[in-house]
């Protein structure tokens, strides 16, 4: 089944397109979370991260620049935050990859805060860890 995104791409549903080329399309998020709230999506359907190909990815993060940077000019936030929420436990809702690019302002009423572990993590746990990481890193 298409996602909301495809059906977007394919021009089935109203969106309000900021920027397209072959392989990404980029439109404001219909919850404007702060004003400029803007997703950038790949054209092609990816569930997540891991099914990214490693070849799209260079290019996406261009675009994702590209459009943050004229969210930063166009609406002068105090900063921006670029979320992807990957999976059911990260909050994603929309199985078709993409980035949220939300601009911040003073007092916007949005939260996002991480919980501070770094005193109850042993260095132990640090070193297992990052072991872990780096021989997944390996494959």
């Amino acid at each position: 089944m298409s996602s909301i995104f495809t059906k977007i791409i394919q021009r089935e549903i109203p969106a309000y397109i900021v920027y397209e080329d072959e392989k990404f399309i980029a439109f404001l998020d219909i919850i404007q979370a702060t004003p400029g709230h803007t997703l950038v999506a790949t054209k092609q359907e990816f569930s997540g991260l891991k099914e990214l190909p490693i070849e799209l990815s260079g290019d996406f993060f261009k675009v994702v620049k590209r459009v943050a940077e004229a969210v930063k000019d166009t609406f002068n936030p105090t900063g921006v935050n670029l979320i992807c929420n990957d999976g059911q436990g990260a909050g994603q809702t929309v199985y078709h990859f993409h980035f949220h690019i939300v601009p911040r302002y003073e007092n916007d009423g949005l939260t996002f805060k991480l919980k501070n572990h770094m005193h109850e993590t042993r260095s132990e746990d640090y070193a297992s860890r990052a072991e872990k990481l780096r021989k997944a890193l390996q494959k």
